[in-house]
């Protein structure tokens, strides 16, 4: 199924926001939730794509049914004014290619595949891995490159290597190294999204097709109005938004986590989202008078004062 918001340089839409996993206080998905958390997400706050089941939404601890469901839910939501990306990376190539299979069969617009964490594999089996899962369905592949957390970077010369399947259209780059980014853009027709908020601006400059954000879920629309000023050329403007919006990046992005913050932000904004799953943890009182400070530093609306 093809993305309603996709363009030939921004195949998944321009804003994206990397969508937590709603749930219970007993700590079962809530789809009810997921459906109002995508519209919120869309309406109001201006994505034109929603990433689900990325290691944002939990990913690590929801199951193969959730994840399904979830996908679901979104689409009935959103799916026909919004691209639906699904995360289907593991570090289980065989686990990967079955969650892309699921997906497709839901009806996602596209597909998330992050590196296989842990395991380090050599750039070769990043390739394999990568191309397996592509392979596996008909639908456009985002590469998430983020050694942070996977411990392996893909490396340039592998990243001009899989721009040539047909399928692996886009990276969401939080490896932030701009410079080798620009020769993967240069030698290929890859999109490159920021997936580190930090580097949202940075990115632009550029030639980003876009943001996959996880503040989005708060500022998501000041987001888009920084893309689309950008892209008009009124780089001041642009500018302006990124100084508005840094205390929001602060409070979301360097002190808890982005899964546990973005739920707190969201719980202050009027959008409860539930707990998060262990391993993680709710934030601390502490954590969130730190980020109650830094949302109304950064203009944020909230609800919960």
């Amino acid at each position: 199924m093809a993305s309603p918001t996709g363009t030939t340089d921004a195949p998944f839409g321009r804003m994206l926001t990397a969508m937590v996993t709603p749930f219970t206080a007993d700590g079962e998905v809530d789809y009810g939730a997921v459906r109002r958390l995508a519209t919120y997400l869309v309406d109001e706050q201006r994505n034109d794509g929603l990433i689900v089941n990325g290691t944002t939404g939990e990913s690590p601890t929801t199951s193969d049914e959730e994840k399904q469901r979830i996908v679901s839910a979104v689409l009935d939501a959103v799916g026909d004014r919004a691209a639906v990306v699904a995360g289907a990376g593991t570090n289980d190539t065989r686990h990967s290619v079955e969650l892309a299979k699921q997906a497709a069969r839901a009806g996602a617009h596209g597909l998330l595949v992050v590196t296989p964490y842990y395991n380090k594999p050599p750039q070769e089996g990043l390739y394999r891995h990568f191309t397996a899962v592509a392979d596996a369905t008909d639908l456009p592949v985002m590469l998430y490159d983020i050694p942070g957390r996977s411990g392996v970077p893909i490396k340039t010369e592998t990243l001009i290597r899989l721009a040539q399947h047909e399928r692996i259209v886009a990276v969401k780059d939080a490896k932030g190294d701009l410079f080798a980014a620009s020769q993967v853009m240069t030698a290929t027709d890859l999109a490159f999204y920021s997936g580190d908020d930090l580097l949202n601006l940075a990115w632009l400059s550029l030639g980003a097709a876009g943001f996959v954000s996880v503040v989005g879920h708060v500022v998501g629309a000041e987001l888009a109005r920084m893309i689309r000023l950008h892209k008009s050329g009124d780089i001041t403007g642009a500018l302006a938004i990124h100084t508005q919006v840094a205390p929001v990046v602060d409070g979301i992005m360097l002190r808890a986590g982005g899964a546990i913050m973005a739920k707190a932000a969201l719980s202050m904004v009027g959008v409860p989202v539930g707990p998060v799953r262990l391993p993680l943890v709710d934030a601390t009182e502490q954590q969130i008078a730190e980020l109650r400070a830094c949302l109304v530093a950064g203009g944020v609306k909230l609800t919960d004062v």
